[in-house]
This record gives structure tokens, C-alpha cells and sequence, in this order.
């Protein structure tokens, strides 16, 4: 029996008036499980419309009213995140403990928004002139669109929606039409902990709601997260109509392995960062750069380890032993056979195929999206599966002569999103972090997600407009600040008036 995921507006579900509709399915079964409604543009409108509405007077809220809700939510949160994790696991297909920590990811910016006031503080000068006095202060912008991927339904959406509802701000959040009903729980739960209808909104559908929302008057910033092609598309399309626009597009992320680095750490790092949620994220590491000599023994070392590693259902103790699956399938089989192009590719190339995912004897049923580690050496830069945004678990592995060599490399590359590199020698990882023209850097750190108070995204076409994702950065994005000189006159020493053309001076 399949569901019916529809959008939510004023507070409560609502089907839609558009007869599109898109089927969900479980990645692991390969079984519909239920069905989104597409918007059309008169439901799109009518999701804004009720953002729009509520926009005023919920950035009229005191702020201590906004973050008691902001804490209520937290603590639900908390206390059901278990379920959650559930439906994430069913729609997406990671594995429970990989959707599990998405969510206490994302619920690190619910946190940090809960302290939002100590950055909506405004500056005071008192006497900046004779009887003048200037103070600063940080407005919501208003109604601000949130259009997610479908790699992370929970956490991406948790980078700004905590954010911008703590500054004042309503949302319409247009969450990926494969794994949808995330949107939907999370909307559910802002009820409960006493959100005032409208303020948080979702949009279900496809390119017409997206671009209901570029489009939109009532829409004042765009926050978007996925492929650099669209990042690019939403960039120019919502700056074109006067928005505020924050796009996280694509990444090839390098690691690069010196000689003098622990190879079981990095061996370790590299097989989770590679495979870890499929390779479905913007932060896997796609590409491994060993510097010589120890690319024989890291590549052996990182193949013994992924042959070790289950791939199956995604559900929590699937198995006949209780057991939980180390990875899990892709998201749709048209993704699965993208990815399984990309390594026949590879081999058509020359690489050396060291082991095949496509071969996998996945623990769960046959028609699910299933593939398995995928590891290349002796991969080029002329390659395919080096250039391209893979966005699977594929890792493949370059040899570098030189520390310079593997730098060059990585500032070679279109994109900017997140490297690492592996040594114990301190000043090369010093050295490194000024070298690299890339956004977030990790010291034996392989994934280097900052913490919520720190900001996300990366350099080049890893981020098109100004702003990163959350952390002060993501304060200032959803806010607009205003300055505001004032002059009180004393009425016992009223200064003679007079006309004066000239331009105001400071005394």
C-alpha cells in the first residue's frame, strides 16, 4: 500500500490541486512506497502566499518568545529523532546509524540557533556627534525559500531553516521528491512545539516549484544545496529576480596521503569518506592522492578493509544475525546505473579495477538500487571518473611523486568544496592549508564538516554567491542590517536654528 505525501501550508497537510504526482520508492526493495504531489503554479503560489502572510508578524515576535520555540523544537527532536531516522533510512536508503547522525548533525544549528540572540545584538555610540547618538540593528528579510537535495532530507534543511526562523523569517522549504516525507515530519514536529502556522512551510514538486520560487516577489533569499549545474541555474535565476541567493553546488574532493602519515588511519579515513552513505555526499572523498612511495601498500591496505564490508538493506538489524549493514543501496536504479557507468568508464580507460562494486552480493532483496565499494588505482586526471562528480561509493586513487604535485592537482580542479591531507609532519599540514584554494580543510580529518557555529561551503564551483551555510555567515544571510542616527534635542539648550546646505559634519 503506498502513501500520498502532500505539502504543508497553514499549519496541516495539503494535497494540492495539481494532478502530478512522482512515485517514492524504498531504494532497498525497489517497491513504490508512496507517492509525492508535484506542485503546480497555483499551489506553489499558494504556499508562498501563506509564508507572505505570516511573515510580519512573526518577525514582530520577541526574540524571546522565537527561541522558547526554537528550544521546544530541539527537545522533540531529541526525543524522536529515532523515528526520523526510520524514514530516512526507508526512502533514502543509508544505513540507521548514517541517517541517525545526518539528524544530530543537523540539530548541532538547531542548538546553535537557540543562542541566536547573542548575534542579532545591534552596536550603540553614544555622543557619536554632539547629540547624536547611532545604533546598528539586524531585520529578517522576510520569506526565504529552501530548496534541499536528496541526500541529506534532515540535515541540509537543518543548515538554514533553524537559522532563518530564529531571525525572524518565515520558510517555504522544497525538499527532493525522492525521499520527501522527511519535510513533512519535520513540519509536523514545528507544530508541536508551538511554531505559529505559516511560518514554516513545505513545497513539494519538481522544477515548476523551484522555479515558483526563483520567481517569486514574496521570496527575499534563496538557500540551495546540490549539483553545480543547478547551483548555477538557481544563482542566476534568483539573482536575475533581485534575491539574496546562498547555491552549494558539486565537489571533487581530494585526500592526500604524505609519506610519514599513519597508513591504518588513513586507510581507515579513506574507506569511510569513500563509501560512507554510498558516496552520496558532497563531502565524500571521491579521490585518494598517495605520494610515493606508499601507494602500494595504501591501496592494499584500504582494499583489505573494503572487502570487508557489507552492503544491504539499510533498516536497522535487517539481517538474520541482528546485524546492521555497513552501506547501503543507491537511491533509484537510474542513479545506480549512472554510477555503474562511471566504473565500466574507468575500466574502458585504463585504471586498475582493484574491486568492483558492481558485482555485489548485497544482503537484501534483488531489485534493490544495489552497489557495492568500488575501488580504482592508477587513476589520471584525463579520466572520467577523476573529472566527474561521481556522487557514488567509487574511490579512486591517483599517484602523486611530490607533495607539490598532489596540490597542484587539487588547485587544478573546477571545484572547491572540502580536502584533507594525512601526515605527521606539522608544517606540511600548515603549509597545506594556505596552499589549497578550497573551502573546508581537514588535518587527519577526512570529512572536514565544520561545527555549527563555524560556517559550510566551499571555493569555486563548489559555491556560487557569497555567504556559506550556517554559523555567522548564515546569521548574516538571513538578516539585513540597518543603521540608525538619532538626535535628541535638550529643550533647555536649544541651539539657534538656520538653514545650512552643505554636507553634515561631524563636531
Amino acid at each position: 500500500m503506498t502513501t500520498s505525501i502532500a505539502h504543508w501550508v497553514d499549519g496541516a497537510e495539503f494535497a494540492g490541486t495539481s494532478d502530478h504526482w512522482a512515485d517514492v520508492t524504498n531504494p532497498a526493495t525497489g517497491q513504490v512506497s508512496g507517492r509525492v504531489a508535484l506542485a503546480g503554479e497555483h499551489d506553489a503560489q499558494h504556499v508562498i502566499a501563506s509564508a507572505a502572510t505570516a511573515a510580519k508578524a512573526w518577525g514582530e515576535t520577541s526574540l524571546a518568545k522565537r527561541t522558547q520555540i526554537l528550544f521546544a523544537f530541539r527537545e522533540l527532536l531529541n526525543s524522536r529523532k529515532e523515528e526520523l531516522a526510520h524514514l530516512i533510512t526507508a526512502e533514502h536508503g543509508k544505513v540507521y546509524s548514517d541517517a541517525l547522525g545526518e539528524i544530530t548533525r543537523g540539530q548541532e544549528v538547531v542548538e546553535f540557533a537557540c543562542g541566536i540572540s547573542h548575534l542579532l545584538k545591534g552596536g550603540y555610540s553614544e555622543s557619536a556627534s554632539t547629540g547624536v547618538d547611532v545604533h546598528s540593528k539586524r531585520d529578517p528579510l522576510g520569506v526565504v525559500g529552501i530548496i534541499s537535495p536528496f541526500n541529506f532530507p534532515a540535515m541540509v534543511p537543518m543548515w538554514f531553516f533553524p537559522i532563518a526562523i530564529a531571525s525572524g523569517n518565515t520558510v517555504v522549504l522544497k525538499p527532493s521528491e525522492k525521499d520527501p516525507s522527511a519535510a513533512l515530519w519535520i513540519a509536523n514536529l514545528w507544530k508541536e512545539a508551538g511554531l505559529p502556522d505559516g511560518v514554516f512551510n513545505v513545497l513539494q514538486g519538481d522544477k515548476v516549484a523551484v522555479d515558483a520560487l526563483l520567481h517569486s516577489q514574496d521570496v527575499a533569499a534563496i538557500s540551495f544545496v546540490g549539483s553545480t549545474p543547478i547551483a548555477k541555474y538557481v544563482y542566476e535565476e534568483a539573482s536575475r529576480h533581485g534575491k539574496r541567493v546562498q547555491a552549494l553546488g558539486g565537489a571533487k574532493n581530494h585526500m592526500v596521503v604524505l609519506p610519514d602519515a599513519d597508513l591504518d588511519l588513513a586507510a581507515d579515513a579513506a574507506v569511510n569518506a569513500g563509501y560512507g552513505s554510498a558516496g552520496e555526499r558532497c563531502m565524500a572523498i571521491s579521490v585518494l592522492v598517495a605520494v610515493d612511495p606508499v601507494g602500494d601498500d595504501l591501496v592494499a591496505r584500504i582494499a583489505e578493509r573494503t572487502r570487508t564490508l557489507v552492503t544491504g538493506d539499510g533498516r536497522k538489524g535487517d539481517g538474520p544475525d541482528g546485524a546492521e549493514a555497513d552501506m547501503g543501496p543507491l537511491v533509484t536504479k537510474a542513479h545506480r546505473d549512472r554510477v555503474a557507468g562511471f566504473v565500466a568508464s574507468g575500466e574502458r580507460a585504463g585504471a586498475k579495477l582493484v574491486i568492483d562494486g558492481r558485482t555485489v552480493e548485497a544482503r537484501g532483496e534483488q531489485d534493490g538500487h544495489w552497489l557495492g565499494p568500488t575501488l580504482f588505482d592508477h587513476v589520471t586526471p584525463d579520466m572520467d571518473i577523476y573529472t566527474e562528480e561521481i556522487f557514488g561509493p567509487v574511490l579512486a586513487v591517483v599517484r602523486a611523486s611530490s607533495y607539490d604535485e598532489a596540490v597542484e592537482l587539487i588547485n587544478a580542479n573546477e571545484y572547491g568544496n572540502g580536502t584533507a591531507i594525512f601526515t605527521n609532519d606539522g608544517g606540511a599540514a600548515r603549509r597545506f592549508e594556505s596552499d589549497v584554494q578550497v573551502g573546508m580543510i581537514g588535518v587527519n580529518v577526512p570529512i572536514p564538516v565544520p561545527v555549527a557555529y563555524y560556517s559550510f561551503g566551499g571555493w569555486k564551483r563548489s559555491l556560487f554567491g557569497d555567504t556559506h551555510a550556517h554559523g555567522t555567515e548564515g546569521v548574516h544571510f538571513f538578516t539585513r542590517a540597518k543603521v540608525v542616527t538619532t538626535r535628541w534635542i535638550n529643550p533647555a539648550a536649544r541651539p539657534e536654528g538656520g538653514l545650512e546646505l552643505g554636507f553634515p559634519q561631524n563636531d
